[in-house]
């Protein structure tokens, strides 16, 4: 008859211990996941406007109005119903007109530093508009987890599209 062995008290501390210390340096890589997908929904919503962007001023483009300012109402169809009045060939930095080309519908924030929801439509992202100016935050994200979407000011001068990159303050 064999003697069946066990593992003794020491080797079982021995591998706690070595789980312990893989679980600490391990740990801090997926804590921060939700600030990783934030940003990622930042750079999709981002990607989203400057797709949404170059359709539209191809559009102004073929109709000889990309370098025509808003004052002069120039527009574009964008095929949904309501035409897109642009801003040197770019779409405006306004919620309608960004809601018109992304098919997106946005809360309304409190100001451009603050995430806070004045109005509340329902859905997943928050802007705050002011001269040409979007902020657009993710519904629940820090105040510095913010995309910064500023129209175009010349027909020399682009948008201009600034996503929070880091995690940590998302």
């Amino acid at each position: 008859m064999q003697k069946q062995q066990g593992f003794t008290l020491i080797e079982l501390v021995v591998v706690i211990i070595i789980l312990g210390i893989l679980a600490v340096t391990a740990a801090p890589k997926f804590i921060n996941l939700q600030g990783d997908a934030r940003v990622s929904a930042l750079s999709g919503m981002k990607a989203a406007i400057q797709g949404a962007n170059t359709l539209v001023y191809s559009k102004a483009a073929l109709a000889g109005e990309e370098k025509t300012a808003k004052a002069d109402s120039p527009s574009v169809d964008l095929g949904t119903g309501t035409n897109a009045v642009t801003q040197y060939g770019y779409l405006q930095g306004l919620q309608a007109e960004l809601e018109n080309a992304l098919d997106v519908t946005f809360n309304v924030g409190t100001s451009d530093e603050d995430s806070t929801v004045a109005t509340d439509n329902g859905a997943d992202w928050t802007i705050f508009v002011d001269s040409g100016v979007a902020t657009i935050w993710q519904v629940g994200a820090p105040d510095a987890c913010k995309l910064t979407y500023t129209e175009a000011s010349s027909a020399t001068v682009l948008p201009k599209y600034v996503a929070e990159t880091n995690p940590d303050n998302c």
